[in-house]
């Protein structure tokens, strides 16, 4: 029950972080897609950067145990979902996290985002022995593996590298990425047209 407890606080205070930062608003992600505005895809690097540092570097310190460290198999099918999960997100403005935070913040459009979410998981349930059949969940790689080798993990390495080590660099990475990174890298910010739209009002009045 405690665990419970404990999923529904994280998972609420997650939750508010992303409607904070803007990840609920579909407009903020198209903004983020076609480079007009970085500011989420920066929050984005900077918290998946600060993640991986804190494991990887608790794992290295005995702080965090390495038993707990849980890698996704590597399949065909993986990388044609992640397409298809990509498109979806730039079409819909939303994937599924942000979906359902949106949903709670009162957005409608969320709504139907989630049951489109349903029914594709559905078909995709009744039509999974097909998908099994072609060889596209075959593993491939070693299936459940770690780009280097982490000391006490239960996941082999693609490359003879200390995984922890690999894990903090790549971290490291993606903060100095989300600092380095300017506002914009392509257009003009919509809010900046809107902003100055308004100022131009208020200097008139």
């Amino acid at each position: 029950m405690s665990q419970l407890l404990l999923a529904i606080v994280i998972g609420g205070a997650f939750g508010a972080v992303l409607d904070r930062v803007g990840a609920t608003n579909p407009n903020w992600i198209g903004r983020m897609l076609s480079l007009t505005n970085l500011a989420l895809m920066k929050t984005i690097l900077l918290a998946i950067g600060t993640g991986a540092v804190l494991m990887f570097a608790g794992q290295m310190l005995g702080l965090v145990d390495v038993g707990h460290m849980s890698v996704k198999a590597a399949y065909a099918g993986v990388f044609i979902g992640g397409l298809l999960l990509g498109t979806g997100w730039a079409i819909s403005g939303f994937c599924p996290g942000t979906g359902v935070c949106a949903a709670a913040a009162g957005r409608k459009d969320a709504i139907f985002f989630i049951a489109g979410g349903l029914l594709g998981a559905a078909a995709y349930m009744v039509t999974y022995p097909a998908w099994k059949a072609s060889g596209l969940l075959d593993s491939i790689a070693g299936g459940k593996v770690t780009l280097g080798t982490v000391p006490g993990s239960k996941f082999d390495g693609l490359m003879d590298l200390p995984g922890d080590v690999v894990g903090l660099v790549l971290g490291l990475g993606f903060i100095v990425i989300a600092f380095a990174l300017p506002d914009r890298l392509a257009g003009r910010d919509v809010s900046d047209s809107s902003s100055s739209i308004h100022d131009a009002k208020l200097s008139n009045d």
